[in-house]
C-alpha cells in the first residue's frame, strides 16, 4: 500500500493514506466485526475513510483490532496508544507509546463562521486578517488533537483548550493547553501541511 506521508518520530508511527481507486478495501477482511453495527449506515466515503486507517494498521500491528469506548478508539490488545483521523481522501494513524492525538482538517474560509464556538476574542489578537482562515484552522486542529488525549474530560473546545500564539514559519512546536480552574496540562503541537491540508500532532 504506497503511503502519501510518514511522519514518524522516535515515540510513535504517524502515517497518512490519499485514497487510491486502485486499492482494494474489502470490508470483510479489515472490519472488526464489533463494529459492523456501527458503521451500517455510513456515507460510502467514511467507509472508505474507516477501511484505509484499517488498512494502515494491518500494515504496522496485523493482530490488532481497534475498538471503542464511549466513542474513544483504543487498540486490542491494548499494547499501545492509538489515534486516528480521516478527511476523504485522506486518512491517518498514529501508534505511540504515550497518549498522542492527530486530525486533519481542509483549509476552508467557512470556518470564520465558527470561530465563536471554539476561540474566545481575547485568543484572536495575533491573527493577522489577510491570513485568517489558515490561523483558524490551525488553532481548531490542534484543539481537535488535544481533545483526543484528553477524550471526554473535557467537551469544550473553547473553555478548556487553549492554543497560544504562533507564527506559520514555527510551526513544529506550538505551545498549546488543557485546563480548568484547578488544572493545567501543556502541550507542544507540531503542524504539517499538505495539499490544502492541515495536519497536527500533539503527543503526551
Amino acid at each position: 500500500m504506497p503511503l502519501y506521508r510518514d511522519f514518524s518520530d522516535d515515540n510513535a508511527t504517524i502515517l497518512v493514506w490519499k485514497y487510491d481507486e486502485s486499492e482494494e478495501l474489502d470490508i470483510n477482511e479489515l472490519l472488526e466485526t464489533e463494529n459492523a453495527e456501527k458503521v451500517k449506515d455510513y456515507h460510502p466515503k467514511k467507509l472508505q475513510e474507516v477501511l484505509m486507517v484499517r488498512k494502515l494498521l494491518k500494515g504496522l500491528k496485523p493482530h490488532s483490532k481497534i475498538l471503542y469506548k464511549e466513542r474513544e478508539p483504543f487498540l486490542s490488545p491494548k499494547d499501545a496508544e492509538i489515534s486516528i483521523t480521516h478527511s476523504f481522501p485522506f486518512a491517518a494513524i498514529a501508534v505511540s507509546k504515550n497518549k498522542i492525538g492527530i486530525d486533519i482538517e481542509k483549509f476552508n474560509p467557512k470556518i470564520l463562521r465558527v470561530i465563536d464556538k471554539f476561540t474566545y476574542e481575547n485568543e484572536r489578537g495575533f491573527i493577522p486578517e489577510d491570513n485568517a482562515p489558515a490561523f483558524y484552522t490551525i488553532i481548531w486542529s490542534v484543539k481537535e488533537s488535544m481533545y483526543k488525549i484528553h477524550h471526554s474530560k473535557y467537551w469544550s473546545l473553547k473553555k478548556n483548550y487553549e492554543v497560544k500564539p504562533f507564527e506559520l514559519k514555527h510551526l513544529h512546536k506550538i505551545s498549546c493547553r488543557v485546563y480548568d480552574d484547578q488544572f493545567s496540562d501543556e502541550f507542544k503541537a507540531r503542524v504539517e501541511f499538505f495539499d490544502d491540508y492541515c495536519f497536527t500532532i500533539v503527543e503526551e
